[in-house]
């Protein structure tokens, strides 16, 4: 039998959100409700879904490899250098493409525990070694508790900002003194995919002010969060030049299609669609905290589109048994938080049926 190569001996594939056309067929359900792959509940802007329907009669041919009109329009909408963006198949192709640009085997990577999965599946599948640093009892990232782990095998740190699967923030006093201590042969992957919800609290970092002063950092983003385009994979990166022009070395030519990066660009014209997920989600985020205390069930605080709620059961238990009503959630068995779920934060009606089937369920088991 071929075998694969050796660092992908300890490597588990990731786990998404079980799709809804799944779990009808499961459980025979006509109505399903998916909260589990924190998507924009609103759906993504007209605006965008116009400009896909505009590139219909073009898919025959390969999209633009330079990527120029989403490249310039994110310039003009970020103020950073055209030249200064690098594009990928969402933030997960992103890390694919850093941890291929920047790690060899025997080299050492350092993150948060918990955190976004797909930072240790990419590192050690490149054979590097994925280096954990626990949260704070808070479940919070601490960036300067990371300082301790940086050697000279350490090439590359990844820090979550709203951090995933937990929903903290870090505050821009906490990433300016981490940032001063990295040696700067240190890459600093700011995974920001969560930005559009956080970035109105006044502690969370204005991450680009850090950019010219350090030539260390990249910056993720993506567009299938608030801009709910996670179906058409487009993400971005901004950095120094140089350390982009590396990275377009491994990059694949035509790794966005053209429908995304046309929508991605229609996006960024409807601010008032932004306005209006991310008011939708404070709101109904209050809704479903208001709800947990009420339940007496803990949380951790979130400033994102998701919540982690301790069940005080068998939180495996608990997801198995909202899939079965037609509520699909993230058990916190493979998020690295036992006995607790992560909720993506839906529309007023699915926060109130989800609230109405928790309480069935943990009445039940």
């Amino acid at each position: 039998m071929i075998q694969a190569k050796k660092s992908l001996e300890d490597v588990a594939p990731y786990v998404p959100g079980r799709p809804v056309s799944e779990i009808q067929r499961q459980f025979g359900l006509q109505k399903v409700v998916k909260l589990a792959s924190n998507e924009n509940p609103l759906g993504a802007s007209p605006l965008a879904i116009k400009a896909i329907k505009e590139t219909a009669d073009q898919v025959f041919m390969y999209p633009d490899p330079s990527f120029y009109d989403l490249r310039h329009a994110l310039s003009d909408h970020l103020h950073h250098a055209p030249d200064g963006f690098i594009f990928g198949t969402g933030s997960d192709g992103l890390i694919e493409l850093i941890c291929k640009t920047f790690l060899s085997e025997g080299d050492e990577s350092v993150m948060p525990d918990p955190s976004f999965s797909l930072y240790e599946l990419n590192v050690r599948a490149v054979g590097a070694t994925p280096v954990k640093v626990p949260l704070t009892e808070e479940y919070l990232v601490s960036p300067m508790a990371m300082i301790p782990f940086i050697n000279e095998k350490t090439k590359v740190i990844w820090l979550c900002n709203p951090n995933n699967p937990t929903g903290g923030i870090y505050t821009k006093e906490e990433q300016r003194a981490f940032l001063e201590a990295v040696p700067s042969h240190v890459l600093v992957v700011l995974d920001e995919a969560y930005y559009e919800y956080a970035t109105e609290n006044e502690e969370y970092p204005d991450s680009q002010a850090f950019l010219e002063e350090n030539e260390n950092v990249i910056i993720l983003r993506t567009f299938s969060k608030i801009y709910g385009l996670a179906g058409l994979r487009v993400g971005y990166g901004m950095a120094d030049s140089r350390l982009v022009l590396q990275m377009e070395k491994v990059r694949a030519p035509f790794n966005v299609c053209l429908p995304a990066q046309a929508a991605a660009k229609a996006s960024l014209e409807d601010i008032a669609f932004v306005r209006k997920s991310v008011e939708d989600n404070e709101k109904n985020r209050a809704f479903l905290e208001a709800e947990f205390t009420r339940m007496d069930l803990t949380y951790i605080k979130s400033y994102t589109n998701f919540i982690a709620v301790c069940v005080n059961r068998d939180a495996q238990m608990v997801y198995t048994r909202l899939l079965e009503k037609g509520y699909i959630v993230k058990g916190g068995h493979v998020l690295g938080l036992p006995g607790y779920l992560r909720v993506t934060i839906g529309t007023e009606e699915e926060c109130k049926g989800f609230i109405k089937a928790l309480e069935e369920v943990l009445q039940e088991v």
